[in-house]
């Protein structure tokens, strides 16, 4: 298990510029003439995506940085409770799955299960 050392704190500009960048209208995000006091969760949440990519991005230096030939995949995304700007992002990972590869015999095929969490310590999402 890796508990990763490094966090990040979400800000608006992160969710703003990351919902820019990957046209993402959805109203839910950053948008200021909707009123976030009337959504679900009384406030704007951060694009899911972010997170997921925050998360695996958390991961990174403790895991693959310089080993990773390609993401073969991901599976069973799921959100647990949404991050919201302010909310201090930590990750975790864990080696479900390694095996060598069948075609490249000086390279293998590891299988993460990465969590995140808020500084709160609720679940924030799982790949």
């Amino acid at each position: 298990m890796f508990k990763h050392p490094i966090t990040r704190t979400v800000t608006e500009t992160d969710n703003l510029l990351f919902t820019a960048l990957t046209h993402n209208p959805q109203p839910l995000a950053p948008r200021r003439g909707n009123s976030p006091k009337h959504t679900e969760f009384g406030q704007r949440i951060v694009n899911s995506i972010f997170t997921l990519g925050l998360m695996i991005g958390l991961s990174v230096g403790d895991t693959t940085l310089g080993t990773t030939i390609a993401n073969l995949g991901m599976n069973d995304v799921r959100f647990a409770s949404p991050v919201f700007i302010g909310d201090t992002v930590r990750a975790e990972t864990r080696v479900a799955e390694k095996r060598e590869s069948k075609s490249r015999p000086d390279a293998g095929i590891i299988v993460f299960e990465h969590s995140c969490f808020n500084q709160r310590g609720q679940e924030s999402g799982i790949l």
